[in-house]
C-alpha cells in the first residue's frame, strides 16, 4: 500500500468529488465490495470529499443506522437477471457519472470495463478494483465469461490506476496484459467481546460463511458437515441469492440433523462476528479471488481457519491457518483435529488476529484508496503511463 499523506498535506488539497459505481449501494451487505464501500464511504465523507455511492432500488434500507448522511446515494435502474445486472446497473450508472462529471471514479468489478472509456473521454480518471478471476468461476456459463474476460480487456486498457486485492491478482494481471496493479486489499474490523449465539456454546461448533457458487466448496462442505453434525453443532451461513441445489442441500441437512442451523444471508454484523468469535473452527473454501473480506474478518475475530489449500488463502494467512483439499473427508478431518485440540486452536486464532491486525486493517486501506483517489483528482484526463 502507499504512504500516507500528512495531515497538512491533505488539508491543503481542495475537497475532491468521487463517485462509487459497481456496488448495490449504501450500506450494502451483499459482497466484499460492498464491505469496502461502506467502510470507504464515510472514511472520504469525514475527509472532506464529496462522494457519492450509486446503486441500485432495493437493495439498501434508508433508515439504516449505519448509513452516514454525509454520503450521498443514487439509485439507476438496470435489468435485474443474474447475467445483465452488473453490466446494466454500471451503464445508467456511468451514464449519470459522466453527466455530473465528478473528479474521480472508483470502479468496482472489471464487468463495468467496457464502461469505463465513457468516463475517460470525459476526462474522468478512473480507479478499478479488479476483484478476482471472475471468468475462472465455476458459476459463470461460457457466455458470462466471455464478458468478463472481455471487460478485464477493456479494463486494462482503459483504467486509469488498477487495484488488486491480492498479490497473486496483481501477478496475473502484469502476466496476461502487461499493466501493473496497485495492491490494496480487504480489511477487518476490530470486534468487541460479543454474547454467543443462544443455544451454541462457545468454542464447539463449526461454522462456514460463504456465498453458495461451486468455486466456494460449498457442496462439499455441505458432506463433511452431515459427518461432524455427529458430534459438533455445525453453522452455516449464506445462500446463493437466486434459489438452487445448495440451497436445496443445505435446507435438507438442516432439517435432517437437529445440530445443523442454516442460518442463510446475514446482514447483521454483529450475530455474524459474535458467530465468528465464538466458533471452534471455521472453514473458508473459497478458490477463486485474492483476499477475502469473510477471511479476513475471521482472522480478526480470532478464530481457527480451515482454509482449502488455495494460493490465495495461503498469502492471507501465511502459517496461522490449517489447509485442507476439496473433499469431504479432508475438510471433515481437518475441522475435526482443530475442534478436538482446544490449546492449539486458541493459538491459531491469537496467531490470526495478530496477522490481520498488522496487514488487514481498515483504516490503513481506507487510507491506501484515498491516496490513489486523491492523486489522480486534480488531474483529469491524464492517461495511465504504460
Amino acid at each position: 500500500m502507499t504512504r500516507s499523506p500528512s495531515g497538512a498535506d491533505r488539508g491543503a488539497d481542495r475537497p475532491l468529488d468521487v463517485a462509487v459505481i459497481g456496488t448495490r449501494g449504501y450500506p450494502s451487505y451483499y459482497g466484499g465490495f460492498e464491505t469496502a464501500v461502506r467502510h470507504l464511504a464515510p472514511w472520504l465523507a469525514e475527509r472532506g470529499w464529496g462522494v457519492t455511492v450509486y446503486g441500485r432500488p432495493g437493495s439498501t434500507a434508508p433508515a439504516d443506522p449505519a448509513r452516514d448522511g454525509r454520503v450521498v446515494s443514487r439509485l439507476t435502474r438496470g435489468v435485474e437477471s443474474k447475467s445483465l445486472s452488473t453490466l446494466s446497473y454500471g451503464f445508467t450508472a456511468v451514464v449519470d457519472a459522466v453527466r455530473r462529471r465528478p473528479d474521480v471514479a472508483l470502479v468496482m468489478n472489471v464487468a463495468n470495463g467496457f464502461w469505463i472509456p465513457l468516463l475517460r473521454l470525459r476526462g474522468i480518471p478512473v480507479v478499478v478494483n479488479v476483484d478476482g478471476i471472475e471468468w475462472e468461476r465455476e458459476k459463470w456459463g461460457r457466455a458470462a465469461r466471455a464478458v468478463f474476460r472481455a471487460g478485464a480487456v477493456m479494463t486494462a486498457r482503459w483504467g486509469t490506476v488498477l487495484v488488486c486485492d491480492a498479490q497473486e491478482i496483481r501477478r496475473r494481471w502484469s502476466e496476461m496484459w502487461g499493466v501493473d496493479g496497485v495492491f490494496i486489499p480487504y480489511g477487518g474490523s476490530e470486534v468487541d467481546d460479543l454474547p454467543v449465539e443462544p443455544g451454541l456454546e462457545s468454542g464447539r461448533y463449526v461454522l462456514m460463511v460463504a456465498r453458495f457458487v461451486p468455486e466456494n466448496t460449498v457442496a462439499e462442505f455441505l458432506a463433511a458437515a452431515a459427518e461432524l453434525a455427529g458430534t459438533h453443532d455445525v453453522v452455516v451461513v449464506g445462500s446463493s441469492g437466486y434459489g438452487g441445489e445448495l440451497d436445496e442441500a443445505a435446507r435438507r441437512l438442516a432439517d435432517e440433523h437437529p445440530r445443523v442451523q442454516w442460518l442463510g444471508h446475514l446482514s447483521d454484523d454483529a450475530r455474524l462476528f459474535s458467530l465468528w468469535q465464538h466458533a471452534g473452527a471455521y472453514f473458508h473454501g473459497h478458490s477463486v479471488g485474492g483476499t477475502n473480506p469473510a477471511l479476513v474478518q475471521a482472522m480478526m475475530c480470532g478464530t481457527p481457519v480451515v482454509a482449502r489449500d488455495t494460493v490465495y488463502n495461503r498469502e492471507v494467512l501465511a502459517d496461522t491457518g490449517t489447509f485442507v483439499e476439496p473433499d469431504p473427508a479432508s475438510i471433515a478431518a481437518g475441522l475435526r483435529a482443530v475442534l478436538d485440540d482446544e490449546e492449539a486452536a486458541r493459538t491459531m486464532g491469537d496467531a490470526a488476529r495478530s496477522r490481520a491486525r498488522e496487514h488487514y486493517s481498515w483504516p490503513a486501506i481506507c487510507q491506501a484508496y484515498e491516496d490513489e483517489l486523491r492523486s489522480l483528482g486534480g488531474r483529469r484526463g491524464r492517461r495511465r503511463s504504460r
